[in-house]
């Protein structure tokens, strides 16, 4: 999901192209009302249960005996802030720089960090029950698609029955 703030609106558009800042207004009432002239971010809707683990599933339809937040945005990339083009500095400045524009913010969140070493960031992603995680090199600029400054790993058949997945 793709978060634009173009001088005080707001739009949502996954990465599909399909807009959903009609499905979703309190989140682009979110962004709308972020502390920058315009902002871009690079992002992800969720749901988080009450042990806070992600349920993308959930955007579709929540379950009635269950606890959940209200759909999120998590920012993990921060495109442009002011109209000044962010891709090309680093990503330990971007992200210095996301975590400033969203503090105290309710609905838009960075993601969450992990250790910086590979094997134990592994550890606390099976540890905690993520879905995966994504690795990127701190001192990359932004690069749109797959490369190896960026990779994400999923934890094999996470949550396959639960999910709907999977029918044994």
């Amino acid at each position: 999901m793709v978060a634009y703030k173009p001088r005080g609106s707001a739009q949502l558009i996954s990465r599909q192209g399909k807009e959903f800042t009609q499905r979703f207004p309190e989140l682009a009432k979110a962004v709308a009302g972020l502390g920058a002239e315009s902002v871009v971010l690079d992002s992800e809707l969720a749901v988080f249960d009450r042990q806070l683990i992600s349920r993308f599933e959930w955007l579709r339809r929540q379950p009635r005996d269950d606890v959940a937040t209200p759909p999120m945005l998590m920012a993990f990339d921060l495109l442009e802030l002011d109209g000044e083009d962010q891709r090309k500095r680093p990503l330990r400045e971007r992200r210095q720089a996301l975590e400033h524009l969203l503090t105290g913010e309710r609905l838009i969140l960075t993601v969450r960090r992990l250790s910086s070493t590979g094997l134990e960031a592994w550890k606390d992603v099976l540890r905690a029950g993520y879905e995966g995680l994504v690795a990127k090199d701190p001192e990359s600029p932004y690069l749109g698609g797959r490369s190896l400054k960026w990779l994400k790993v999923k934890v094999p058949k996470y949550r396959e029955v639960e999910r709907g997945f999977y029918k044994p």
